[in-house]
Formats: structure tokens, sequence, C-alpha cells
């Protein structure tokens, strides 16, 4: 295929995401008084009667300690913030959650499906070299697997929550109604606050499990110049796991996952302290933890539909290996040439002893 032909593919995609990092840029001002969209007639009146003062919004962790409810149950002080009944920075915060991280995320989670069906249209997956020698390779222990899947599981049930929160107001209220929405609401967000630290848990026991095998090597640079064979198909020899399995792991499940364990974690429990005086998240952190669990979770969902194809359509026989346990012999030395060096050597030692 042309270079020319590729970009002409492509362009509609990068022209969307151009377009949506372009509507991030009015957010990048406070958002003025006289013109934000209050949440409730009495944000309304609050921020008629203060037109002129300067918004903080997000830039300024004291947002919000101007207005509290006189009419609080217990004394203030025993929680954080639980005499503040409107926090101004709030309003920041809700722009740029509804309108340009949101149009980001959704642009970000269009662009990546299409950007992957374009690469298996127009390069196709990778191919085996020869046919298969019908004898299998253990690939997975039970533990590599179960740990995978678990992981896995509990990741899907938190991305589909997840966009329910995001995007379900916008796509699914308009057809579904109030009514079955609140429900598929409500199971949402119920079924999001516990899958997220079964996740959490999940992801640690998959670090252990398989950080030992994900350790940069000098041959890695050899997958990277030939841009890992993706589009030329080209041999290149790889370890047990190759830079694109290794990126996945170190970006995507260590990085990614402690992105989004700690934000998860502080806004399932803002208040982890409890009812006493102690530690605790101020809202103005909360929606520093929103916006970044936001973002985090789409780039999340985006990397994860990489490797699902590479694992799937992208590289035929990958899935076996994590379903069952073990590959054909002709899928190893062509994907991962290095690590089937490695068992001939042993098996040679083996039979001279």
């Amino acid at each position: 295929m042309s270079l020319r032909r590729l970009l002409l593919w492509f362009s509609p995609f990068l022209l969307a995401l151009a377009l949506a990092l372009l509507t991030l840029v009015p957010a990048l001002a406070a958002v003025p008084n006289d013109k934000a969209t209050p949440a409730y007639a009495e944000e309304q009146t609050i921020l008629q009667s203060e037109q002129g003062r300067p918004e903080p919004g997000l830039g300024d962790a004291a947002s919000g300690r101007q207005h509290f409810d006189r009419h609080y149950i217990k004394p203030p002080g025993l929680m954080p913030e639980q005499d503040v009944i409107l926090q101004r920075g709030g309003n920041t915060w809700r722009t740029w959650r509804n309108g340009p991280l949101a149009t980001l995320a959704g642009t970000l989670l269009l662009v990546v499906p299409l950007g992957i069906f374009g690469l298996y249209r127009f390069f196709g997956p990778q191919k085996l070299e020869g046919a298969e020698t019908g004898r299998n390779v253990v690939r997975f222990t039970r533990l590599d697997r179960w740990t995978h899947w678990a992981t896995a599981i509990t990741f899907i049930v938190l991305a589909l929550t997840g966009l329910v929160v995001l995007f379900g107001k916008q796509l699914l209220l308009p057809w579904m109604g109030h009514g079955l929405f609140s429900w598929v609401a409500i199971i949402s967000k119920y079924l999001h606050n516990i899958a997220g630290p079964l996740f959490i848990l999940c992801t640690l026991a998959m670090f252990l499990t398989y950080v030992r095998r994900n350790r940069f090597e000098r041959a890695d640079w050899q997958w990277v110049k030939a841009g890992g064979g993706l589009l030329s198909h080209a041999h290149v020899p790889a370890p047990y796991f190759n830079f694109g399995e290794k990126i996945w792991f170190w970006f995507g499940v260590t990085l990614m996952g402690l992105l989004m364990g700690v934000t998860g974690l502080m806004l399932n429990f803002p208040y982890f302290a409890g009812n006493t005086p102690g530690p605790g998240f101020t809202r103005y952190l909360l929606q520093v933890a929103n916006l970044l669990h936001l973002l985090g979770a789409a780039a999340y969902i985006a990397f994860a539909m990489g490797h699902i194809y590479l694992g799937t359509l992208g590289s035929p026989g990958a899935y076996r290996g994590m379903r069952h346990g073990t590959v054909d012999e002709a899928w190893v030395r062509t994907h991962h040439e290095l690590w089937w060096r490695q068992i001939s050597a042993r098996e040679r030692g083996g039979a001279g002893r």
C-alpha cells in the first residue's frame, strides 16, 4: 500500500482528533460567573450575586469556601467540607468533565477502533511462517491464565459501567427513558464501585505474576526499529514477550493501573477516616482525581483495544495460548524466535544428559 493511500485512509481520524483537542482551548480559562451554567436554582442566585468576583475554579485549592449550609446536622469539622453547600470550583469541574474532556475521550474511543479496523483491512493479520506442526508448546500456566482473565473481566466491567456513567445521559437516556435509565445508572454505579477494588487486587497479582518476564532486553530494540512487523510483516526475532507486549505491561497494566487505582480509591472512599477528625479529601482534590480518572480510563481502554486486537485477530493463535495455555510450535518460531531458541537449547541439553 502506498503512503498516500494510507494517509487518505487515516486523515478523517486525525482531523477528528485535532478538532477534539481544539475544544480543550476554551476550558483552559475559568468559567465566568455570568456565563456559568448552574446546576440548581440556588447556585444561579449565588453566581448572579457574585458577578465581577474572580472565579478560582480548579486552579485554586481554596475554591469553594464562600457559602455554607446553615442547617447542617452535625457540627462542622468532623468531616472535611461537610458544611460546604456550594463549591464555586465545581462549575469549572462540571464544564471540563461534560465538555472538552468527554469529547476528547469519546473521540479517542471512536478513532482507535476505526484505526484498528483500517490496520486489519489494509495490512491484514500476522501470518505463520510455515504450516502448523501439531506440536504444542506451553505458553502460559494455569496461574498465568487465571490472573489474566480475572483482571480482564473486572476491567471490562469497569470499562462498560464507566462509559454508562460518562455518556449515559447523552446516549442512553433519550431512548431508554428516565425510569429504565435510572436502574441502568444505579446498577452501573454500584458495579463500578465494587469491581474497582477487585481490579486493583487483580492488577497487583498480575504485576507480580508477569513482571519477571517483562524486563527490557537489547533484542527489543530490533523490534522497535522494525515496527514489530505490523505493517511490513517482516520477521522480527523476539523473546518471550516482545517490546509491544512489554509496553502494554508497563504503561497499561502498571502505570495506568496505578493511576486508576489511586484516583478510583479517592473517589470511592472520600471520607476514609470515617466521622472522626482526621485525613480526608477535599472536593477540590476529588474533582482533580475525577478528571484524571476520566482521562486515564479513556487512554487505558484505547490501549486495551490494541492489546485485544493483537491477542486475537491480529495474531492468529495468540488467543489459544491464553485460553488453553499452549500454542503451536510454528507460532512460537514466527513470533518469538528468541524464546524458541531457548526452548530448543534446553531440550538439546536435556537430551545430551
